[in-house]
């Protein structure tokens, strides 16, 4: 979760006789410009820091000239400029601003000025005709750029492993082909390879019975079309009873009845830990040597269908099995990837972003659930909301705070880019220094600012609710640039201060205005404010 509206309240106090301001014009044409002037006269050991925005309440700084300095015996006189202006008619009013003088507060006078309409005469002006609207450039979004590049570059490694894939495994085909010519010779060979490996010698007698059974029961699935690998011995000898009667398999009861003992002897050791002699290890050896030969030289096929059966059959089922391979590895690679850079903006951006971006979370769903009424914060306020509020801590302001200010806490949930989100900021006094809650809405909004919001419109009134509950609110609209879709978010905001004697409260309400539920949430944290007494 983005944090954000980090701000503080200071107390002031009075330095009247060291600070001076004054404007050069009270009345103006829309769109003018006219300077305000502050004046600092103090030691040379002081330490200024003048106001700072691009608003003084709702005109425009234009330019923030340079503070010029004139020293006069062992006293300095620090001249700081302003140019301002505002480009609808109306009464404005430049608020107290606040300097300060070895981080205490002096506040400046206020002044009214007013911004007059130009009139324009249609009769004696010279009109021209209006020209078409020319469109700019628009400059390159490389945030987009870097997201195609990104996903070619998925494709293109899954297509590589595809191809890698399919690669390897028409090699390995091509030399199992050469090799292996037929159901017999592969299983013969097999039979070779097992007894170079000396498992019954080496005490792996389990082992060995394994692997001595899997070649026989392989030869006879290919051979047969018996589903050998598949069944238990008893099942496999009555399959092959049947499959002798049926395909007129001319193998003698002997051969059939010394496979069925081996497959016995191979469960014993198996599942009955049975230790077979030596000798009986090589007898069981032998009689799969034999019914493997016999059974071979019983199936009634042509020389054609002995060479192709085992080419065909097989082909058949590594051709599925490689393919299933081929499109589950480079999908697996690429979901892996995906999954990782879900969770990198998971853990960068916060679990709410990527829920209500990518998971598509609605503040409709949020109404229905049950709702959680909380205090936060000293002096407290009580609000109910959807979620528990997170605390936000910075440890490098905590440390910091000004003398007078004995405790600052903020909570917030979600972001300027979610559907909504809730800031609360509460303020303890060490005194009951009185808060200037024109000039504490005035930081709210640069904040606001300051966090990418744009084209601001901002109303200013007393705020009151049927509780009682009395304060300062500042509403109205703001846009902001989203940038996994690069566009501009069109956002309603309400920003409400409230003081005690010895602390503050401040609140946060933004939600989109094409949101109606988001909206409807904001209304119902709204109605359940309650403010607790500041603790003593």
């Amino acid at each position: 979760m983005k944090t954000f509206f980090v701000f503080f309240l200071f107390s002031s106090i009075s330095f009247s006789q060291s600070i001076t301001s004054s404007v050069d014009s009270t009345a103006i044409k829309i769109g003018s410009q006219f300077h305000l002037t502050i004046k600092a006269n103090v030691s040379k050991k002081d330490k200024v820091v003048f106001p700072d925005g691009p608003f003084f309440g709702q005109l425009e700084v234009l330019e923030s000239y340079p503070i010029d300095t004139i020293a006069k015996e062992d006293k300095l006189e620090l001249i700081k400029k302003y140019g301002l202006t505002q480009f609808d008619s109306g009464r404005y009013v430049i608020p107290k601003l606040v300097v300060l003088i070895n981080n205490q507060s002096v506040k400046t006078d206020s002044f009214a000025v007013v911004v007059n309409p130009v009139i324009v005469d249609t009769l004696k002006q010279q009109m021209y005709d209006i020209k078409s609207i020319i469109e700019a450039e628009k400059p390159m979004d490389w945030w987009w750029l870097y997201l195609i590049l990104f996903l070619l570059g998925l494709i293109a490694l899954g297509f590589g492993l595809y191809y890698f894939i399919k690669k390897r495994q028409t090699k390995k085909n091509e030399a199992e082909a050469i090799l292996f010519a037929s159901p017999i010779e592969k299983a013969l060979m097999q039979l070779q390879n097992l007894e170079k490996k000396e498992l019954w010698q080496k005490g792996e007698t389990k082992t060995y019975y394994s692997e001595l059974t899997d070649i026989a029961r392989n030869y006879i699935e290919e051979a047969t079309e018996v589903p050998a690998m598949e069944s238990t011995s008893n099942e496999l000898y009555d399959a092959m009873k049947i499959a002798i009667r049926q395909k007129k398999i001319k193998l003698s009861n002997s051969d059939l009845e010394n496979f069925k003992k081996v497959l016995s002897n191979a469960d014993l050791v198996k599942f009955a830990k049975s230790k077979p002699l030596d000798f009986e290890i090589q007898n069981d050896k032998k009689s799969i040597d034999t019914f493997l030969i016999s059974l071979d030289k019983a199936i009634p096929r042509s020389e054609e269908e002995t060479e192709n059966l085992f080419a065909e059959e097989m082909k058949r089922k590594k051709e599925k099995k490689q393919k299933l391979q081929r499109i589950l590895i480079p999908a697996s690679a690429v979901g892996f990837i995906l999954l990782l850079v879900g969770v990198f903006f998971g853990v960068t951006k916060g679990v709410d972003y990527v829920r209500e971006n990518w998971l598509g979370h609605t503040a409709e769903s949020l109404l229905k659930e049950e709702w959680i009424t909380s205090d936060y914060g000293d002096p407290a306020i009580s609000i109910a909301t959807p979620k528990v509020l997170k605390r936000v801590i910075d440890e490098r302001i905590q440390n910091n705070l000004p003398p007078n200010i004995k405790s600052a806490s903020m909570f917030a949930y979600g972001s300027v880019l979610d559907n909504f989100s809730i800031v609360l900021k509460t303020t303890a006094l060490k005194d009951t220094t009185s808060i200037d809650l024109e000039m504490t809405l005035e930081s709210d909004l640069k904040q606001l600012q300051a966090m990418g919001a744009q084209n601001i419109t901002v109303k200013v009134d007393d705020y009151e609710d049927p509780k009682g509950l009395t304060g300062k609110r500042a509403y109205g609209t703001f846009t902001a640039l989203n940038p996994l879709k690069n566009e501009q978010i069109q956002m309603g905001y309400e920003i409400l201060v409230f003081a005690q004697p010895s602390g503050a409260q401040e609140l946060f309400l933004i939600y989109r205005e094409d949101d109606k539920f988001a909206r409807e949430v904001m209304d119902r944290v709204l109605a359940s404010v309650e403010l607790k007494k500041a603790a003593q």
